[in-house]
């Protein structure tokens, strides 16, 4: 049937019992099969990561100022990755880093909630925090 129509015979479901086959122009299967991938690919949402980098004595105010950064990230639906980097000897400041971090995180608490808790890697310790889904 498939060669007087000139088309193709194309197996649908082979695990079925009987296996399913249909008759069809299967180049032109296989474009629509590409366009309806890409169509989901594009409704796909995409995750977007801002940084935030603190220094172990971050002052009142510069910690008021990338809070306020961080929230409207958050509002947008970014997520925020929050850091603390040690240079030098300020590594031995590492529960400032984690307090800061942590008071941080309990800030955002109403708009993003925290993905990650604050962890060491090398001379960072980084929190990541991830918006709440709007209801």
């Amino acid at each position: 049937m498939a060669d007087d129509l000139e088309l193709d015979l194309v197996e649908i479901s082979p695990t079925a019992q009987p296996p399913v086959c249909k008759i069809l122009d299967y180049s032109k299967f296989l474009y629509q099969q590409k366009k309806r991938l890409k169509e989901q690919k594009a409704k796909a949402t995409k995750v977007v990561v801002k940084e935030i980098r603190f220094g172990p004595q971050t002052d009142d105010h510069d910690y008021n100022f990338k809070l306020k950064h961080a929230q409207s990230f958050l509002q947008e639906g970014s997520k925020v990755k929050a850091y603390v980097f040690f240079k030098g000897r300020s590594i031995l400041f590492k529960e400032q880093g984690e307090v800061l971090l942590l008071r941080f995180a309990n800030d955002l608490e109403d708009l993003g909630k925290v993905e990650q808790m604050p962890v060491l890697e090398g001379k960072r310790m980084i929190i990541m925090i991830s918006p709440k889904k709007k209801v």
